[in-house]
């Protein structure tokens, strides 16, 4: 069974309830349409009420009617959420004339939704920057406890079987920080080894990236890695992390066996965890160009709650799988 089949199948054994806040945009009435047609998610769709259901007529969509749709404007909640923005936000300064603006920006009314318990998770981003989708998640949702960093996840799904766990591989962070500590690293790992078993489905064999193996050099940036790879480990002693691994040790057997031996890890890692938001942002997408590869995300992780950015590019599938991975996602929470 295709990995995105069975990221289906778990979605619907555990129907949450996801909030799309570009509920007026194009691609994202039409992968909500397929959501609620396929049974994978509960929907609420911000957007004015009138406008939507006549977009999704001349549209030819038929399933829209099973979602519910909230007016940003007017809805019966406008006091309870403004309310709780301002209790949230109160040592910022935020004063309830400022929340009543806010509270009609629907990013920030979707997170609001998530924080009063109304939604288990959200996916925006179609038509909107990942800044203006992640800043109010950031302000009101916030991290989960003990994680103080957000980092964004890709399942890469290779045409060469050798590689991780039958050709898929989880590598992080490809899309948030740019250049964590050595705790946050650790975090980064943390969180990565649970996405991998949540959504991929098999069990994390995490490899600590850099220019060194096991002390073949010298240099602040490896004992970043040296000490976050400890971190980790501390951590999570249930999870197999090792470090620090340059790539081709970490996926190529006879290289693993030859640079650190002994290792269960080198040479059969399954999940990439670069030192900076750079190197793996570079990684990702040359893996995804030159190996011809698919890549999944990025899978945000770190949030209290499931939040999931697109990029302004997306295609309805691309809506409509994202929502099935955060519904997974909420399951877990």
């Amino acid at each position: 069974m295709e990995f995105i089949e069975q990221v289906k199948q778990k979605a619907r054994s555990n129907k949450k309830r996801i909030v799309l806040p570009e509920g007026l945009e194009e691609r994202t009435l039409r992968a909500a349409d397929i959501i609620l047609s396929e049974g994978l998610a509960e929907l609420t769709l911000i957007g004015n009420p009138t406008l939507l259901h006549e977009k999704a007529a001349l549209l030819g969509l038929k399933n829209i009617n099973k979602a519910i749709v909230v007016d940003p404007e007017n809805h019966d909640k406008l006091d309870a959420y403004t309310d709780l923005m301002v209790q949230i936000r109160k040592n910022k300064g935020l004063t309830k004339e400022d929340a009543l603006v806010q509270i009609k920006n629907p990013l920030c009314l979707a997170v609001m939704m998530i924080k009063a318990g109304d939604a288990d998770g959200e996916v925006a981003g179609a038509d909107n920057s990942t800044g203006d989708v992640l800043r109010p998640a950031f302000q009101f949702v916030k991290t989960a406890p003990g994680i103080s960093v957000v980092s964004g996840a890709f399942i890469m799904i290779l045409k060469n079987k050798a590689f991780g766990h039958n050709g898929m591989m989880v590598f992080a962070d490809c899309a948030v920080h740019p250049n964590p500590t050595a705790e946050e690293l650790a975090e980064i790992a943390v969180a990565t080894g649970r996405t991998t078993q949540a959504i991929a489905g098999f069990e994390p064999r995490i490899a600590m990236l850099s220019f060194s193996t096991k002390g073949s050099a010298k240099h602040e940036m490896v004992d970043k890695v040296v000490k976050a790879t400890a971190l980790a480990q501390a951590m999570a002693p249930d999870l197999k992390i090792e470090g620090e691994l340059q790539s081709d040790a970490a996926i190529i057997p006879e290289i693993g066996l030859k640079k650190a031996p002994g290792s269960e890890i080198a040479g059969q890692a399954n999940v990439l965890v670069f030192p900076t938001l750079e190197t793996g942002n570079i990684a990702y997408k040359l893996v995804q160009r030159m190996a011809d590869a698919e890549a999944i995300g990025p899978i945000l992780q770190g949030m209290a709650a499931p939040i999931n950015d697109l990029s302004r590019g997306c295609s309805v599938s691309d809506i409509v799988n994202l929502v099935a991975i955060t519904a997974i996602q909420a399951g877990g929470n």
